[in-house]
């Protein structure tokens, strides 16, 4: 009896302590968790870790995709991949996890793998147009790595070693006899990525530049705030005025609080107190600026509304008094799905940036942009400039000397500057040139094509409905025809760098109108193997039948909480209906908007009728008849969701519509 109950004590005892061991790792992975939520990824990695470590966290699948994610939004992309590959066999459900880890193998180096994880994303069909046409062209540049390799210089850029330190440093520019640079070396630990914050420092450049020695000084003690990143600095060509970012002080949102400064050098050589440029866009990331030669152009990289991609490059002219203008998007033939940032101007007028979109070898690699006769080509650097790390912020001392910073194997610590000098290199080819000019210039001839069905399931094609190919700017369109009995049209020529619209018009269908451009689908030169090329693009177009009481969603129509003020972002949305309002002039409709479960009924009736009516006003402010439109506020008496549990299933029942009247 004796010893029956000392062995219940025993186990007893035991499961007290399995179960202290496994309630202690679920605490500490919610604690991550909850670090996660907050932008905190260096201490979500600690404690995620620990929790990997014990025992009792059954979802194994979501606690390293946590991880993969930690790692991969505080930039490092190669400490992710073996993290991605444990989420995706334990089968985790975010279908983005496949791409992300093809860009983590990408990081490492491993080429053929990551190749295989796009192709299995691109299967899937996901609905992020971006994110698939960002799969889609990474994974021709993987099938093509092999001829961007080729493409090598003689000379080896040489880390200066006495300079970098076991953190950051980068975006060097060269003022005078004095390199500037942004490092992390504040007091402050920055939480996304566990390294000190980064400011402005200076150093005085030694005869060798990659012999430069450790002890750099505040740049300047007016520019310096402890409690913030700070980096990337920007001259203009008197020397006089400094743009330069500052933001990402750790905060939930800490991603879209980095904006532009101005600083001015008074007559007794200090710096003003930084002032935020208005060309910032608050709910935006802005930062990575620099003027061009003549200081008459501020370029800066941004991930505000209307970009391309993820990040874009703009553009913004100052004047002699120092104002700038409205920022302009620079465009689909240099912004591309991905990123692209840290634009440099040279002498001659090339402009230089990084971009992991562009056909590279890494997550970021450097490329050069030049404009012929009206149309941009854009040119990977080559090796050994850049690598399968990140390779970015370049600056030209003279055409063939110069500095960069990269997080590739063999550094110091996380990004180290670089100093290259061609003049050392024994090849005959300037290291930054395009196509020797001895090769004859391939030719490359783009089309349009496509069919026309009806949306609906399934898609019939539909015959006798006319196609117009339009060119912007040109009033005759460049294309039209009628459609057989595949519902075909085309093919029609295209010209680089232009912006098209298809219309397509059919008795008893509402006119469609679809935008095409040109612009960043230009075959990149590195990818041409014959002299000529022929390639087509296929734009299919779907018509919908008019209906009587037919029902139309309008996507991404929201207001501010309790609010019925019409923001840009629904503006945008809105023009789309003006523009079917005008190619159907003789179509009635009902506006309405409905709301979720989450306020009184009478309240939600309200809210939703003034919404209804704000969108109607907004649509007469663009020349649309007011009696071709009733406004109409439903509240929550049309719930798509019942019982909506999740923000997802409000959302979705927070929606604006239109339904047919009369046509």
């Amino acid at each position: 009896m004796k010893i029956s109950t000392s062995y219940s004590l025993l186990v007893a005892l035991g499961l007290a302590i399995g179960l202290a061991g496994c309630n202690s790792a679920m605490q500490v992975y919610k604690k991550g968790v909850r670090q996660f939520e907050q932008g905190e990824y260096n201490l979500a990695i600690e404690n995620l870790q620990k929790a990997a470590n014990g025992k009792g966290v059954t979802d194994v699948a979501r606690l390293n995709y946590l991880l993969a994610e930690s790692y991969r939004l505080s930039n490092r992309f190669p400490q992710a991949a073996p993290f991605y590959q444990k989420a995706i066999e334990a089968g985790i459900p975010e279908i983005n996890a496949k791409m992300y880890y093809a860009y983590a193998l990408k990081a490492q180096g491993r080429y053929p793998e990551a190749l295989v994880q796009l192709d299995q994303y691109v299967a899937t069909k996901p609905s992020s147009k971006v994110n698939l046409e960002k799969a889609r062209r990474e994974a021709e540049t993987l099938r093509a790595i092999d001829l961007i390799s080729q493409k090598k210089i003689a000379f080896q850029p040489k880390n200066i070693g006495a300079l970098n330190s076991p953190g950051s440093e980068y975006a060097p520019v060269v003022r005078g006899d004095e390199l500037i640079f942004t490092s992390s070396r504040k007091e402050k630990i920055y939480k996304n990525n566990g390294q000190p914050m980064t400011g402005l420092y200076k150093i005085k450049l030694a005869q060798k530049p990659d012999e430069t020695g450790n002890n750099p000084q505040l740049f300047s003690s007016n520019i310096f705030k402890d409690d913030a990143n700070e980096g990337t600095p920007a001259f203009s060509k008197d020397g006089k005025i400094m743009i330069f970012a500052r933001g990402n002080n750790g905060k939930r949102k800490g991603g879209l609080d980095v904006d532009l400064f101005i600083s001015r050098l008074s007559a007794d050589n200090a710096w003003s107190e930084p002032l935020r440029l208005p060309i910032s866009d608050s709910t935006a990331w802005d930062g990575s600026p620099a003027f061009s030669a003549d200081g008459k152009t501020l370029y800066f990289a941004s991930n505000r509304a209307g970009t391309v991609g993820g990040i874009d490059l703009y553009r913004t002219n100052m004047d002699a008094s120092g104002r700038f203008s409205r920022p302009v998007n620079m465009g689909r033939d240099i912004n591309t799905p991905g990123d692209e940032m840290f634009p440099y101007v040279a002498e001659d007028g090339k402009l230089y940036f990084a971009s992991d979109g562009h056909p590279g070898l890494g997550k970021l690699d450097i490329f050069v942009a030049t404009r012929s006769q009206g149309i941009i080509s854009v040119e990977n650097l080559g090796v050994p400039i850049n690598s399968p790390a990140d390779d970015f912020g370049l600056f030209l001392v003279e055409a063939d000397k110069g500095y960069f910073a990269s997080n590739r194997e063999g550094g110091k610590g996380d990004d180290d500057i670089y100093y290259f000098d061609d003049s050392e290199s024994t090849t005959e080819k300037p290291p930054l040139a395009s196509t020797p000019p001895t090769e004859a210039p391939k030719r490359v001839r783009y089309f349009i094509a496509g069919t026309v069905s009806e949306n609906a399931s399934p898609q019939a094609p539909l015959d006798s409905a006319t196609v117009r190919i339009i060119e912007e700017g040109v009033e005759a369109p460049i294309g039209e025809a009628l459609t057989g009995d595949p519902g075909t049209y085309g093919k029609y020529p295209l010209k680089e760098g232009k912006d098209y619209t298809i219309l397509v018009e059919r008795p008893g269908y509402l006119t469609k109108r679809e935008q095409f451009t040109m612009q960043g689908r230009s075959i990149p030169p590195i990818f041409l193997k014959k002299a000529e090329t022929d390639t087509t693009f296929e734009v299919p177009i779907l018509l919908d039948k008019v209906t009587l009481g037919k029902t139309f969603v309008l996507e991404n129509i929201y207001y501010d909480l309790d609010k019925y003020a019409i923001r840009p972002d629904a503006a945008e949305e809105l023009d789309k209906l003006v523009t079917i309002l005008k190619d159907n002039p003789t179509l009635k409709i009902e506006l309405s908007s409905h709301t979720d479960v989450r306020a009184a009924d009478a309240y939600n009736i309200r809210l939703s009728q003034n919404r209804a009516k704000a969108a109607v006003d907004y649509i007469v402010s663009k020349g649309i008849e007011a009696e071709r439109m009733i406004a109409k506020g439903y509240g929550e008496t049309q719930l798509i969701v019942k019982n909506a549990k999740t923000e997802d299933e409000h959302q979705r029942n927070r929606r604006t519509e239109f339904k047919i009247l009369s046509f």
